[in-house]
């Protein structure tokens, strides 16, 4: 059963915000490539330098949701199907239909899979990328607006209301292991992990992007 106990969530420790990025609509997917964070906003993928700040690609492609990357390609949810696309042109290598259609909300990359969270639907999904079959899904309660692996750890982004939380999840169960409460206006729109000690969280309508530091106790 996936509850979570009443004892209230200690704030995310934010690092370092970026943007808004001229010109963008929002933040609505975030990935990492191991060099650059990709940021999805709207109408062109942004290839961010996490040191500076500075944007150094962009890529048009219609990219409304959350974005993944494989070790080789990208792959982003727009129009309500995922999309593979290779980086270095754009192009758009594969597309298959995304689960709960214009409802998929975050995407990230593990184990083979791709793993899509379902806004409304409160679920994360684990999709074969080859099919878009869906293999597994772990139910949440609260709408899940972002999804990610780091170490062997799920975890995914909520939203409820006003509060935005990052939790890590049991994920077999979905039981919630761990929260971080985001500040007061810091909504979450996309998350992915650098594989090490910093959660990137996409800022909706902000346009910002938001460092969070990855707890110890969760590493």
């Amino acid at each position: 059963m996936n509850t979570t106990t009443e004892k209230p969530a200690p704030t995310a420790e934010v690092v370092r915000e970026y943007g808004p990025f001229g010109g963008s609509k929002g933040v609505a997917g975030v990935s990492y490539d191991g060099r650059h964070v990709w940021a999805a906003t709207g109408e062109q993928l942004l290839a961010i330098e996490p040191g500076t700040g500075e944007v150094v690609r962009t890529l048009p492609h219609a990219c409304d949701a959350g974005t993944a990357f494989d070790g080789k390609h990208l792959w982003q949810i727009a129009g309500g199907r995922i999309e593979k696309i290779d980086p270095a042109t754009g192009a758009t290598l594969a597309s298959i239909p995304a689960p709960a259609a214009d409802g998929a909300s975050g995407l990230t990359w593990a184990e083979g899979s791709l793993w899509v969270g379902n806004y409304r639907g409160r679920q994360i999904h684990q999709v074969d990328p080859e099919t878009g079959a869906i293999q597994r899904t772990i139910a949440s309660n609260r709408f899940v607006t972002g999804v990610t692996w780091v170490d062997g750890e799920l975890w995914h982004a909520t939203r409820e209301g006003d509060e935005s939380e990052l939790r890590r999840v049991e994920p077999r169960s979905g039981e919630v292991l761990e929260r971080l409460r985001m500040p007061a206006g810091a909504f979450v729109s996309g998350l992915e992990s650098d594989g090490a000690d910093l959660l990137y969280c996409g800022g909706g309508g902000s346009g910002k992007l938001r460092a969070v530091r990855k707890p110890k106790s969760a590493r």
